[in-house]
Order: C-alpha cells, then sequence, then structure tokens
C-alpha cells in the first residue's frame, strides 16, 4: 500500500442532505503546495444488475436524467443504504424497475464511479433464470424498458448510444466473458 502523499489541513462541511454530504478541505498537495479539495460522501451504495435471460438478451431501462439534462438507456440501477446486504438492494432495484425477479445472482465487480471526487462505490451484479412480474417503479422514475440481444447493448456501448459508467462497463464486461465462453 502506497503512503498517502495529500497532507489535510482542516476540513469543513458545506452541505448535507440524506443522499450526500459535500466537505471541502484545505490541504497540502503532493508537489507542497496549498490548496482545497473538495469531496462528495455518498450515503448509499450503487447498485446495477445485468439481467439476462438463456438467450443472452439483456434489460435496460430508459429515464431522463435531470443531473444531466438528457436522456438515458443503463442496465436497472438503483441506491442501497450502506447497511443493508447489497445483494437485497439489487433484488429490490431489478423488481422495482423492470418487473424481473431472478433466480440467480452473482456479484460481477465492484467499481468506483468518480474518485477524484467522490467516494461513490458501485457493486454491479449478473442477475438469471428471470422471471417476470410487474414493476413498481418510485415517483421520481418515469421509465421506458427494452430487452435486447447481448450484441445490441454492446453495440449501443461502441456507439456512445450507452454511457452511464456502470452500464459501459456491465456490458463490456458480460461480452468479454461471453467471448472468454464463460457465458452458457
Amino acid at each position: 500500500m502506497e503512503k498517502n502523499p495529500w497532507k489535510t489541513l482542516s476540513s469543513k462541511e458545506v452541505y448535507n442532505n440524506k443522499w450526500i454530504t459535500v466537505t471541502e478541505d484545505d490541504v497540502i498537495n503532493p508537489g507542497g503546495g496549498k490548496g482545497i479539495y473538495g469531496k462528495v460522501h455518498f450515503k448509499n451504495l450503487a447498485i446495477g444488475i445485468v439481467a439476462m435471460d438463456a438467450e443472452h438478451h439483456l434489460w435496460l431501462v430508459g429515464q431522463y436524467r435531470y443531473t444531466l439534462n438528457t436522456y438515458s438507456w443503463e442496465i436497472p440501477e438503483g441506491g442501497c443504504p450502506i447497511m443493508e446486504d447489497p445483494l437485497n438492494g439489487a433484488k429490490r432495484e431489478l423488481k422495482e424497475e423492470t418487473g424481473l425477479v431472478a433466480r440467480e445472482w452473482m456479484e460481477l465487480f465492484r467499481m468506483h464511479l468518480s474518485n477524484s471526487v467522490s467516494d461513490e462505490l458501485a457493486i454491479i451484479y449478473f442477475a438469471t433464470d428471470l422471471l417476470q412480474e410487474e414493476a413498481e417503479p418510485e415517483e421520481t422514475e418515469d421509465l421506458r424498458i427494452q430487452k435486447v440481444s447481448l450484441e445490441k447493448a454492446y453495440h449501443m456501448v461502441e456507439n456512445g448510444e450507452i454511457m452511464d459508467s456502470m452500464s459501459v462497463a456491465a456490458i463490456t464486461k458480460i461480452k468479454l466473458m461471453q467471448l472468454q465462453g464463460k457465458l452458457i
């Protein structure tokens, strides 16, 4: 493990709500200069789910993203309280957004989403052996759902139609698994 080259002189909270806390730190940077560093602490884990059927179709969720002021196609995603089992959060999010219930679950990987400014951790799951039930979206979610082949989803990543970081990473990982013969 490398030694931390940053020195924190002071830290103050500048914003706090039920999802995030923003702090501003007075620091000495690795080059010895004084400066400030803003950090966003996330109070939830980010959860993403690649839900795939036996024919290698997966479900994408489309919604207008307020922060980007644009429409976005993504794998089913959501937040999970830090103290909750992330797999339970993934099951809830998949059902809520798509109506799908999966009998088989596997954690694919974990990733930091924007590590230069936040501590947000994402956990991506692979869900298979799917049953369709009724979706239960939250009032903030005006969702469109589409079932697409893995090939189409990967093509959407290649063409920039899917730009969400968890979705890009997850779809690329599943495509690599397919190329390595790890998908049955």
